[in-house]
């Protein structure tokens, strides 16, 4: 009976792991999609890292880091606009911080490349890599920090 009940635990593990990793290998389509050759055409080496293979750029690098004019923050990469310069704040991590996202133009996803689950930030447009998110960010407004690379954007001042 022991036997019996360790083979049907088994199997159910081992056909809810294969579903996980399904659903996993699922690419999104984005609005803006191009190839590896076409991005690197657009987008300088850095933005190129940091947008399309995930990478972080260096704290404390991106002039927009201390950038406090009003205006927006869109893609690097596809122009859409991601962040309003009223929801930005200091977070003293060296990166451009927001608390919240203008709706609809960041998609959350799950990122292990830590070895834990981070919640990765991307362009909801192109699929940009944008940062992370955390939990400890104002507690007078959403309680979220936006962790953006600054070279993942570009801002536009209000006129």
């Amino acid at each position: 009976m022991k036997n019996i009940i360790g083979l049907l635990f088994f199997s159910i593990m081992l056909s809810c792991n294969s579903i996980a990793q399904e659903k996993s290998k699922e690419k999104k389509e984005y609005k803006v999609e191009k190839s590896n050759t076409e991005w690197k055409k657009l987008l300088s080496p850095m933005e190129y890292y940091v947008l399309r293979e995930a990478g972080t750029e260096r704290a404390f690098t991106s002039p927009l880091n201390k950038n406090y004019k009003k205006g927006t923050y869109v893609c690097a990469a596809c122009k859409t606009p991601l962040y309003a310069s009223e929801h930005k704040f200091d977070s003293g991590t060296g990166w451009p911080s927001f608390d919240r996202a203008i709706e609809g133009s960041v998609e959350l996803d799950v990122d292990y490349k830590l070895g834990y689950a981070r919640t990765e930030l991307k362009c909801n447009t192109c699929g940009g890599h944008l940062g992370h998110s955390f939990n400890d960010g104002p507690q007078k407004t959403t309680g979220k920090r936006h962790c953006i690379n600054g070279v993942a954007l570009e801002f536009i001042a209000k006129k």
